[in-house]
Order: C-alpha cells, then structure tokens, then sequence
C-alpha cells in the first residue's frame, strides 16, 4: 500500500452516515413545525445544514483524510455568503428604514 493511501470505509460506515442524515433530517422537520421565533428556527437550519454538508463532504465525497480540503470545502462557501449578505445588507436596511416596516 502506498504511502497516504486510506483503505476504503465499510458499508457499515455509510450506513451509520446515512443514518445520521436521516436523524437530522428529522430534527429539521421537526424544528419547521414547532413555534419558534423566525431568527431561532433559521439558525437551527444553518447549523443543521453545516452538520450535513460536512458529513456529506467527509463520507461520501472521500475528503475525511484530506482535512484542508474538507475545511475550505466548507469555510469558503461561507466566507463568499457572509460578503455577499454584507454587500447587500445597506441596501436592505434603507429599504426597510424608507418603507417603516
């Protein structure tokens, strides 16, 4: 075996994957129905989608073993969200300041 080379995970760890998936699926159904504040419940999902991009991005896409690539997998996205809500935010504001809502 090559040096680096990781033997390749058994079934039983896709399907221990799979079956955490579903469980936070479930969670997240479960969030949508119950009488949150709108603020609470959008960060539940947020944090509940992260978990899943990760397991996702670590299993099944193979990046478990190459951990900067499974880092900027995921911090990248998020850095390019959070500039793109902060180059849009001014222009939500005044919006909502010039309409009183």
């Amino acid at each position: 075996m090559a040096t680096g080379v990781r033997p390749h995970p058994k079934t039983k760890t896709y399907l221990v994957v799979w079956l955490w998936l579903f469980i936070i699926t479930v969670v997240e159904v479960v969030i949508a129905f119950l009488p949150l504040p709108k603020p609470v419940t959008a960060l539940f999902f947020i944090v509940l989608a992260l978990l899943k991009a990760g397991l996702i991005a670590s299993f099944f896409m193979h990046l478990l073993y190459e951990r900067i690539t499974l880092i900027y997998s995921i911090l990248l996205p998020l850095i390019l969200l959070l500039a793109l809500v902060a180059g849009v935010l001014p222009d939500a504001w005044s919006v909502y300041l010039y309409r009183g809502l």
